[in-house]
Parts: structure tokens; C-alpha cells; sequence
């Protein structure tokens, strides 16, 4: 269950959206699903959410995502190229106007060489008038339990949303 602090970010994220008719996308790993239960527990958010894929798996990342799969054999799936090729699945095959997408590691061990708190972020948007397609990326090392670092991981997703808004 998603906690207040969540969900009070993804009110403000669904107003923000709402306001200038955006719609959104998730594609989440770490997260779990954590992103698309605070954004569906905000009353309209039917509105603004379009839905998502939870790719926990690596290889959904690329049948799910669309995440190329040479890429996720050489570099693995914690990565800056991951996160954008993620987040502009879910933009497309949801047909969004954004897409937000997580992937990292929550613990108790350390994956494809990247300690438990490495968490990439990625937020695309559909060209709308600007030179190319915007789109932002995070590197964060979050501290803490698996528990803790999935939360930050949800929290840090919304606010990043509300930075590039």
C-alpha cells in the first residue's frame, strides 16, 4: 500500500497534469507497481494515468517496454539507457503524453555491480513543439532498507515529475 507521502506527491502530480491536459505513463522495476498504486489511489486520476508496465523481470523490460535486448545483455538493466528506453516504452505503447520509469536495486545485495540504493530514473515527453523529444535522467543512491529505498525510489519518481513540469 502506497504511503500518505506518496500519494499526497501523486495528487500533485495528477493536478499539475490535469491542468495543462497531460496524460502519463509508468514503467517501473524497483518500484514495483508503487508509482501506478499512489497515482490510482488520487480520486480522477483516470484522467491524467493512462497506465504502466511493472517489468520487474529483465527480459519484460524488452518484451513489455520494448528495451532493446542487446542493450540489457551488455550493460545489464541498471542503467541511464535503461531507464529512458523504459520510460519511452510506456510513453508510446500507452500512447501518453509522458512517460516515468524506475529501475535500481532495493537489496539485500548488490546487482550487475551496483550497490543496494542505485536507482535511475527516467521522464520522456512526446514532442510537442520543442526541438526533439524531452527527456530528463537521475542518478540516485538512496540508503536505508529494500523497504525504504523502494518508498524514496516512488517519492523521488513524483518529484522529479513536479521539477520538470
Amino acid at each position: 500500500m502506497a504511503m500518505s507521502g506518496s500519494v499526497e506527491l501523486a495528487r500533485q502530480v495528477i493536478e499539475m497534469m490535469r491542468q495543462r491536459t497531460l496524460t502519463l505513463a509508468t514503467c517501473e522495476s524497483i518500484t514495483g507497481g508503487g508509482i501506478g498504486s499512489a497515482l490510482t489511489s488520487v480520486p480522477g486520476a483516470s484522467a491524467v494515468y493512462r497506465g504502466g508496465f511493472i517489468t520487474y523481470a529483465s527480459d519484460l523490460k524488452n518484451t513489455l517496454a520494448g528495451v532493446d535486448l542487446e542493450l540489457i545483455t551488455e550493460k545489464g538493466v541498471v542503467n541511464e539507457l535503461t531507464a529512458l528506453q523504459m520510460a519511452k516504452g510506456a510513453l508510446r505503447r500507452c500512447d501518453a503524453d509522458w512517460g516515468v520509469a524506475t529501475t535500481g536495486v532495493a537489496g539485500p545485495t548488490a546487482i550487475e555491480g551496483h550497490p543496494v540504493g542505485t536507482v535511475w530514473f527516467a521522464v520522456v515527453g512526446q514532442k510537442r513543439g520543442m526541438s526533439g523529444r524531452p527527456r530528463f535522467t537521475e542518478l540516485v543512491h538512496f540508503d536505508g532498507d529494500r523497504e525504504a529505498i523502494r518508498q524514496a525510489s516512488i517519492e523521488h519518481a513524483f518529484r522529479m515529475l513536479l521539477r520538470v513540469f
